[in-house]
């Protein structure tokens, strides 16, 4: 079983001005969709997902005016803020629900049948 992790850091809180710059990015609104590569008895693939907030360091280097910044930019400053075992361990709790969806350790039946 193997999943695809997409993330979603559209979302940002930004300083009107800090240090001479506009719009300076300081907090990042993620989520991440995890999609396995296993579909469920409707066809559908199994997935699961994830959110939070992550504070993200002032800009070191060169700033990148806000009209110029890509998600990609600002995942790639998430995921560094947060460090490798924090983002392996978001992809290991994914992981684990998307297991439980495919191998429920626990079901839920009513007696009598539905009524």
């Amino acid at each position: 079983m193997a999943q695809s992790y997409k993330w979603n850091c559209k979302t940002v809180d930004v300083h009107p001005l800090e240090a001479g710059n506009s719009d300076v990015v300081y907090n990042v609104h993620w989520s991440i969709l995890a999609t396995s590569d296993q579909k469920d008895p409707e066809g559908e693939f199994y997935s699961a997902s994830v959110y939070g907030t992550q504070v993200v360091p002032a800009p070191e280097g060169a700033f990148i005016p806000f009209a110029d910044l890509t998600e990609a930019d600002v995942e790639a400053w998430t995921k560094e803020a947060m460090g490798e075992e924090k983002v392996a361990s978001l992809y290991a709790g994914l992981d684990a629900q998307i297991e439980q969806e495919i191998n429920p350790s626990s079901v839920q039946m009513q007696i009598g049948g539905a009524e």
